[in-house]
């Protein structure tokens, strides 16, 4: 059997001396496949904005446009479990390719379509096509969960990051994509995303001694099965009810004082609080910070913008009000991920994440119509009631289904 050196001793004390976010990214590849899932997930904040500009501006139909960016949305949730499926069962590389190619097959069938006014039906199905993208985030979150599997510490601060990584990418994607398509053409934005998105996947999958090994026949039961996860996703739909209902009354809230143009840096400092707290989060590691606490925490701090917009009336004393709101939703959202890969048997995490995925995607369509309703039928300071409500009731969820209870990591021999 191999002698420990000296010099391996130094190098393995001097590994031990990393910490936080260089500690993180020592080994070899985290970088590159970093780097590649950044630059595959900045569209997911652009698609949104590009196809409604677009297709509103095309077509003279907001209305339109919103339909088809919702028949987009709900395809996602049915699409996302299945394929993360597929990428447990056959590898990240052989499986997020060719649906990343499906996906920007769709978007560049949607451009044409609004450029050659196609018949709007055609619309729809082409953005259908877009819900072939793989859960982005979910892919990193499974490298970092195989990389790191036996230090929790790394684990969390890895969490950290993804989730100050996603605030960051859906804070500059919106900016990015109303820059292109009000400066350039009203397709670039879609043209620019579609580009990135497969170049970054390209990249983050030629990363192959990170990929996690997949396991063609899982031993583990389904994610929804195993014990925890179905109170988890519960609070993952009430808290996608405030993150939808807040971006919609936030948007009537500037457009009634006149400044809707506005909106979109109002809402920016509401992610940028949420991304600073990522980080500090990542950094450190606070000791005993559980799901209840964290959401007890944004109930608490979702009624800042609340107050502030019922009491001052000013757009401006709202943002300042959004920015600690904002950094309520990290700490939430990177303490409920690790639960969730806590709880999923390591062969299909993939799957567990992207059932998350759907529960905030299902929250976001639920708290986004009930934020209009409420804008509509009593005011737009009125309804910043409801993601202090939808907050109140993922607490609610936790407190009572003990949804953020501790528990043993699940493997995929458990079953």
């Amino acid at each position: 059997m191999p002698q420990q050196t000296t010099d391996d001793s130094r190098i393995q004390h001097g590994s031990a001396q990393l910490t936080g976010y260089r500690r993180l990214f020592s080994p070899p590849g985290t970088r590159a496949f970093t780097a590649g899932n950044l630059i595959a997930r900045l569209p997911m904040g652009m698609f949104g904005v590009s196809a409604v500009v677009m297709i509103g501006g095309s077509r003279g139909s907001y209305a339109l446009a919103g339909a088809v960016t919702a028949t987009g949305l709900a395809a996602t949730g049915v699409a996302g479990p299945w394929i993360a499926r597929l990428v447990d069962r056959y590898g990240q590389a052989r499986v997020a390719v060719p649906v990343t190619v499906a996906a920007v097959l769709g978007s560049l069938a949607l451009l044409l379509c609004v450029r050659y006014d196609a018949p709007d039906w055609t619309l729809f199905a082409a953005y259908a096509a877009t819900a072939a993208t793989p859960n982005i985030g979910g892919l990193s979150r499974a490298r970092w969960a195989h990389l790191l599997r036996d230090d929790p510490g790394g684990l969390h601060t890895a969490n950290s990051f993804e989730q100050a990584a996603d605030e960051l990418c859906f804070m500059l994607g919106p900016v990015l994509a109303s820059f292109l398509t009000g400066t350039l053409f009203p397709e670039a934005g879609t043209l620019t995303g579609a580009v990135l998105l497969l170049g970054g996947m390209l990249l983050f999958t030629a990363q192959r001694t990170t990929e996690p090994p997949p396991l063609a026949r899982s031993k583990g039961p389904s994610p929804l099965r195993s014990p925890g996860i179905p109170p988890l996703l519960a609070c993952f739909v009430a808290t996608g009810a405030v993150f939808g209902s807040m971006e919609v009354v936030t948007i009537a809230y500037a457009d009634a004082q006149g400044h809707r143009a506005a909106a979109g840096v109002v809402l920016a400092v509401q992610a940028a609080g949420s991304c600073a707290a990522g980080l500090l989060y990542g950094a450190l590691k606070p000791a005993g910070l559980r799901l209840g606490h964290c959401l007890a925490g944004m109930a608490v701090l979702m009624t800042l913008p609340w107050l502030a917009a019922w009491v001052t009336g000013s757009l401006w004393v709202l943002a300042g009000a959004l920015l600690p709101a904002g950094m309520a939703t990290a700490p939430t959202m990177v303490t409920a991920m690790t639960l969730v890969q806590r709880r999923t048997p390591a062969d299909r995490l993939n799957e567990g994440m992207s059932l998350v995925v759907t529960g905030l995607l299902t929250g976001i369509a639920c708290g986004s119509a009930t934020g209009g309703w409420a804008v509509e039928h009593l005011s737009p300071a009125t309804a910043y009631a409801v993601p202090v409500t939808a907050a109140a009731v993922a607490l609610g969820l936790a407190s009572l289904t003990r949804a953020g209870a501790d528990a043993a990591p699940v493997a995929p021999a458990a079953a």
